[in-house]
């Protein structure tokens, strides 16, 4: 696979262990649209999941193993054989695929973790990487806690996988415990010491618990490891794991010192952010590096008196090569459907239907009477949410809401419920609570509200709000999102969005069950 000695493979994660972070479950669909957007990035190889943990990550791995054009699909399993073999029947499919096989090796782990002795570890890792070797000759293995293990048995370990035949050997900070100079000396370790560690690729997958894992990523890098394991926006358990889209710039940037090519298209990097962020329902915080909203913003008068003069003078990168925009504030009221057009493509989109633009069209009209500023996050987020509205069967006709001091919160709401127009009035704990019974009156439903978060997209007391919703029901998850100047109406939407999601899943995963609830839903509207 190595072709050049200062090529750097980037492995993603994001769908497997970022996924871990609490609460960033995705669904297939999201899945899917993030897997096709990780392959056009130039992503090497994506680990989609873990397809012994749940039918649902079983069914991920095999449908993004159908769809990949260049990326090489991944999937993880312990050192059982058991989840081998679902590795196996879920990655079968596709030309060439990767199993990415674990177990771990710190005296710690292997005490209170597997209750099993060095040696027993050593012939648990002879027994599954030779057998995954079975399935294909692209096996990566990996010794969990990596950091915190005696290094003259991971040496030993190391040798014995590559043995057995593993191609790719990844070194975990599983925990974050490392500091870039220990995690350095880790890799020239194994180089120096390993006999056949030539036949082999080093990897790096480290967790940000100190804020340290791009830096201890690049450190190993420097040592000689050639894979980088990471997620988009640097997501994952915990404190999260290693940012792609820092790892890859500051490569790039700093080619001087770090003279590694990777084959990402960064400036698809703003795009890949957006993608997961909108899946997840995890906003990106505005200072993050990169991709955050703050990245290329230059507020001080200094600061924008060097820029007017050169770029450079406070710019390490161009916000071009990440796919962002320079300057935000470019639409306004006075702007054509051309324009808009043209607008949307600059930002990324260029698979939408004239439907879809139109729709949005309307909505950046009215926005842009209500707003004084219309920024390019504006935009984006009217188009985000005319996309997720393409399919509802659940829409949000109109919403009036009562709400101050001295008399209980009202909310009077009108819904289109499969085409029938339905009107309902409700008080409630606060204008939102109001506003959801209004829904729950509406479309009788059960489900249990996990998340509802509400963010500014852009600044001022017009700002769009974007509110995000995660909704359960019987171990299914979906998140919506919606965004609007009234942060009450942006509430309903999101809410509607979350419950129209969760009943195309309900169609798709149990059709049967998804009949007998319409009928049941049908009659309780009726009042039967």
């Amino acid at each position: 696979m190595l072709d050049n000695k200062n090529r750097v493979y980037i492995f993603d994660t994001t769908m497997r262990d970022g996924e871990q972070s609490p609460g960033a479950s995705m669904s297939l669909e999201e899945k899917i649209q993030i897997s096709r957007v990780f392959d056009e990035l130039g992503v090497d190889i994506i680990e989609a999941g873990f397809p012994i943990a749940s039918p649902g990550d079983f069914e991920a791995v095999t449908e993004v193993s159908k769809i990949l054009k260049k990326s090489i699909p991944c999937g993880l399993s312990r050192h059982i054989k058991k989840d081998i073999d679902a590795c196996y029947e879920a990655l079968k499919s596709a030309k060439q695929f990767r199993i990415h096989t674990f177990i771990s090796t710190s005296p710690l782990h292997m005490k209170h973790k597997l209750n099993k002795s060095p040696q027993e570890v050593f012939e648990a890792i002879k027994e599954h990487v030779t057998y995954a070797r079975k399935f294909t000759d692209d096996v990566e293995w990996s010794c969990e806690d990596g950091t915190r293990t005696n290094m003259d048995f991971m040496c030993k370990t190391v040798e014995l996988a590559i043995k057995c035949g593993a191609k790719t050997i990844n070194i975990p900070d599983t925990v974050g415990y490392s500091i870039p100079s220990e995690f350095k000396k880790i890799i020239e370790t194994l180089i120096n010491k390993v006999p056949n560690i030539d036949k082999a690729i080093l990897s790096t997958h480290c967790h940000n618990d100190l804020g340290l894992a791009v830096a201890n990523s690049l450190a190993g890098v420097s040592a000689g490891a050639r894979q980088i394991e990471c997620t988009i926006n640097g997501i994952g358990e915990r404190a999260g794991n290693a940012a792609l889209e820092e790892i890859v710039m500051a490569m790039k940037t700093r080619n001087d010192l770090m003279p590694f090519k990777t084959g990402i298209n960064t400036k698809l990097l703003s795009k890949a952010s957006k993608v997961v962020s909108n899946a997840t329902g995890f906003p990106v915080q505005f200072n993050k590096a990169i991709v955050g909203k703050n990245a290329f913003a230059h507020e001080s008068g200094i600061h924008q008196d060097g820029m007017l003069k050169n770029r450079n003078t406070y710019e390490i990168m161009t916000p071009e090569s990440v796919g962002v925009k320079q300057t935000s504030l470019v639409m306004g009221k006075h702007s054509g459907r051309h324009a808009f057009k043209d607008k949307l493509t600059d930002l990324g989109y260029v698979d939408i239907t004239d439907d879809i633009i139109q729709i949005a069209f309307g909505k950046f009209k009215v926005l842009a009477d209500k707003k004084k500023h219309v920024y390019d996050e504006d935009i984006a987020a009217l188009v985000d949410d005319s996309l997720i509205k393409e399919d509802n069967v659940i829409v949000l006709k109109s919403l009036r809401v009562f709400a101050g001091t001295g008399e209980p919160q009202k909310a009077d709401m009108t819904l289109e419920v499969y085409g029938e127009i339905k009107k309902a009035t409700e008080t409630g704990d606060g204008p939102v609570d109001a506003t959801f019974k209004c829904i729950k009156k509406l479309y009788p439903h059960e489900v249990k509200l996990q998340l509802y978060q509400v963010h500014a997209v852009t600044e001022g007391t017009d700002a769009q709000a974007t509110v995000s919703v995660r909704i359960e029901e019987e171990g299914k998850t979906t998140v919506g999102q919606a965004a609007d100047t009234d942060t009450l109406v942006a509430s309903a939407n999101a809410y509607l969005n979350a419950l129209n999601k969760m009943i195309i899943k309900r169609k798709k995963t149990a059709p049967e069950e998804y009949k007998q609830k319409q009928v049941y839903q049908q009659k309780k509207m009726e009042g039967i």
